[in-house]
């Protein structure tokens, strides 16, 4: 399973005023927020935070089906600039964080070999772009991909009785969108037949921007490595 969130910089600025009484202290444990006010930029620390737990959150409600809002029982913890865990009662979730000056994103995952994909995108093409996408690894047509949703809002993508992502994970937020794919088997689009084959790779996930940027990263048991 993963989890994704994103967050516009700009609208946050204008949104949201972290600095009001009490908001640190009802959505961030002691130790965040010791880090949030030490911090030479403790704007950017909420929302990097903030984007963690979201996803770790995302992750969570994909297992356990049942949706609620306590930010603050998901502890975070930084392992470096881009890495780190949120650990919710017994569970520990590794993440890995691109911050920009305009936005930052964040992918959470349990698992560490099983291979994922992301792409930036303008909110309003996000399924599109993933029809888009799947159609690309599998050759099955995207107007005949169809997302269907779980019990707990959790979006799925279908072609007819095929699942073809293991989990979808999809956020947006001001001029910003995101979607990030996990897939049951790795799809191949060739000149022949649709195939499907195994993969058992270690997670390997690809961040592709508008600008073509891209940024590898492996999920390890101590956390998400970065690689350029």
């Amino acid at each position: 399973m993963i989890g994704n969130d994103i967050i516009d910089l700009s609208l946050a600025k204008i949104e949201s005023n972290w600095q009001r009484s009490g908001f640190l202290e009802k959505q961030f444990t002691e130790h965040e927020q010791k880090l949030i006010f030490e911090s030479p930029n403790p704007f950017i620390l909420v929302w990097k935070f903030w984007s963690m737990k979201e996803s770790a959150y995302k992750v969570y409600t994909q297992q356990d089906k049942v949706r609620f809002f306590a930010p603050k029982k998901f502890n975070c913890i930084l392992i470096s600039e881009k890495e780190g865990l949120v650990n919710f009662k017994n569970q520990t979730f590794y993440t890995s964080s691109i911050i920009t000056q305009d936005y930052i994103f964040t992918l959470a995952s349990k698992e560490i070999t099983i291979k994922a994909y992301s792409k930036l995108v303008m909110p309003k093409f996000i399924d599109r772009m993933i029809k888009t996408k799947l159609q690309d690894l599998t050759a099955f047509p995207a107007e005949e991909i169809k997302q269907k949703k779980t019990k707990n809002k959790v979006p799925l993508y279908y072609y007819k009785n095929i699942l073809l992502t293991k989990s979808c994970s999809i956020s947006h937020h001001g001029n910003y969108g995101v979607f990030s794919l996990l897939y049951p088997l790795i799809m191949t689009n060739t000149n022949t037949t649709p195939g499907i084959s195994p993969n058992k790779k270690i997670i390997h996930h690809l961040l592709d921007t508008s600008l073509k940027k891209k940024m590898d990263f492996k999920l390890t048991p101590g956390g998400p490595i970065y690689t350029k």
